[in-house]
């Protein structure tokens, strides 16, 4: 009986069921797409930029992004399996997302993702100067076509988030951001960390499970700066101090 009681005693681990079942609908053989749509507060029509040194922009130009890699060392043999970007439209925030199920769905990832670009889109991210765009920017090169981020204004929130909030927080990285200023608090969050791990695991034929919880962290993620972005918006440039090195802080 002492043995039964310890056992009962021990908290059991969340047993996931196996799956092969992903999330959205197939738009080319191998590539995703899911899209979400969120009652959102009236945001400003102009977002007022000078808390990252630029200047204004209309609200229907910013396209807020995130994308999940098969590593964190970037490099050629890193690649990104999903993409998610937020805009605001047609009074709602959208979320689209989209992600590969296969190795040669790669580039009909990312020829879906420039039709989302315009010559006036202005770029959001997390660290997104240092980390995503260069490395979609390696993807887009390897793949042969034209890089849509090229040149475009980007707002990168971890600078002013880490000029501003440095030895205030214990640390400076999103989910920290978005729980001290948006009261956003996750619960079963699979870490980025494991995101490699998830996508590898269904493509070796495991359980898809893990895989959609990667596609609901990137949908927390995208919202998150959407709201952060509002949040920092009037932020004049001189309430912090200059920026140093991004490091991974996503």
């Amino acid at each position: 009986m002492a043995g039964v009681r310890e056992r009962i005693a021990q908290p059991r681990s969340l047993q996931r069921p196996h799956t092969r079942e992903v999330p959205g609908e197939e738009i080319a053989p191998g590539l995703r797409y899911i899209e979400h749509r969120f009652a959102w507060g009236e945001p400003p029509a102009e977002l007022d930029l000078a808390f990252a040194r630029l200047t204004t922009a209309r609200r229907e130009h910013l396209l807020h992004f995130d994308t999940e890699t098969t590593g964190l060392a970037g490099g050629t043999g890193t690649r990104a399996f999903m993409i998610g970007a937020a805009d605001w439209y047609e009074g709602a925030l959208r979320v689209r997302q989209l992600y590969i199920t296969a190795m040669a769905a790669e580039s009909a990832m990312l020829r879906a993702f420039t039709g989302w670009i315009g010559t006036d889109t202005v770029l959001v991210s997390y660290n997104g100067k240092s980390y995503d765009a260069p490395l979609l920017a390696t993807r887009y090169r390897l793949a042969r076509l034209e890089n849509p981020l090229k040149g475009l204004r980007h707002v990168d929130l971890l600078h002013p988030m880490r000029r501003r909030y440095r030895g205030v927080w214990e640390n400076c990285r999103m989910q920290t951001a978005e729980r001290q200023l948006l009261r956003v608090v996750r619960e079963d969050d699979l870490p980025g960390s494991e995101a490699p791990r998830a996508w590898l695991t269904y493509l070796r034929g495991g359980s898809s499970a893990n895989l959609a919880r990667v596609a609901e962290h990137n949908l927390q993620d995208v919202r998150s700066l959407s709201g952060l972005l509002v949040h920092a918006h009037g932020w004049a440039a001189s309430d912090v101090r200059h920026a140093s090195p991004a490091g991974n802080e996503k």
